[in-house]
């Protein structure tokens, strides 16, 4: 795949071209579906024999799939994560996490991305769930790029591999290529008085667009993209800590358990720092939107990021610290 395509579309539909790209040159790989549309247009269309639809039975799929990587095989299992959170949870623990299989798992929708179907098919808690399963990897690309970059890397990974991705298009981050790491958050942005830390791809350009309204007003934010949510790239995070007023974690996700519950914890033992979690506050919307919207419904904004910071790194705040 050259660059230009890696820019079309969403992440959803850059991880299926990426997928079918990578099935043609590796015959282990296999694309166990669970009825969510696209794929057996594309992938079961060009390699039927690797392609499983088992139907609206996410329980099975994962079932399925761990038995296949028994084998040797690596399957990749397509839900949205929802319903590999929630309803097939179960599976998702004790079939592939705990025995360390290497099933990959893509839920797409993740978050408030599913916003239009309503709150039924809302994932607000998955990273909470997916952080407390044994032996998972998971990731949560920023863009079409690091889609791409994620899926290929997933094949090389040992055991499980959970990858969260979104539904519709959003903005590119990434303008070149760059050196990704599974475990290594990116700096996005240097800045030396607040660190602004974000997953998943409007909530990186959500702290992207907040840093530039903070350099506006003089402060000096550095931006962290945590596209691996476990293994936390805790090293970072400390280094934020340590060398900035403090942090503000930006997601797509409760307040509660995802990257703000990671960061906390993560300072918390080793590098006591004040920690502002941009993240919804009720597991709960009954409303119906897009992603944009929702998020902003949540609070979820740009300009409550900013106040955040400024608050951080506020004289009061810091004789506060000082005192503390």
């Amino acid at each position: 795949m050259n660059w230009a395509e890696l820019h079309a579309g969403s992440t959803r539909e850059t991880y299926r071209r990426v997928l079918l790209e990578l099935a043609r040159a590796d015959e282990r790989i296999v694309c166990v579906d669970s009825d969510t549309g696209g794929l057996a247009d594309t992938f079961g269309a060009e390699l039927p024999l690797r392609y499983i639809n088992v139907g609206i039975a996410e329980a099975h799929l994962l079932s399925l799939s761990a038995g296949l990587a028994s084998t040797g095989l690596i399957p990749f299992a397509n839900t949205m994560s929802a319903f590999a959170t929630a309803r097939a949870a179960e599976q998702l623990r004790n079939d592939v996490a705990a025995a360390g299989l290497s099933v990959r798992i893509v839920g797409s929708h993740g978050g408030l991305s599913a916003g239009h179907y309503g709150p039924t098919h809302h994932a607000p808690a998955d990273l909470a769930v997916l952080r407390t399963m044994p032996n998972l990897t998971v990731l949560v690309p920023a863009d079409t790029v690091e889609t791409a970059y994620a899926v290929r890397a997933s094949v090389q990974l040992p055991g499980p591999v959970f990858i969260r991705l979104g539904r519709s298009p959003t903005p590119l981050v990434y303008r070149e290529p760059y050196p990704f790491t599974v475990g290594r958050a990116v700096e996005l942005a240097a800045g030396n008085e607040v660190t602004l830390i974000a997953t998943g791809p409007l909530p990186v350009g959500l702290a992207l667009a907040a840093r530039t309204s903070l350099s506006r007003q003089g402060i000096s934010a550095r931006v962290l993209n945590m596209h691996t949510i476990s293994p936390l790239d805790e090293a970072a995070v400390l280094r934020a800590a340590r060398e900035t007023a403090g942090i503000v974690t930006v997601e797509d996700h409760l307040v509660a358990g995802g990257l703000g519950g990671a960061v906390c914890e993560a300072v918390c033992a080793a590098a006591p720092c004040p920690v502002a979690r941009m993240g919804a506050a009720t597991a709960h919307m009954d409303q119906v939107g897009d992603e944009s919207e929702l998020l902003a419904l949540a609070g979820i904004t740009e300009e409550r990021i900013v106040q955040a910071a400024v608050r951080l790194v506020s004289p009061e705040n810091r004789r506060a610290d000082q005192r503390s």
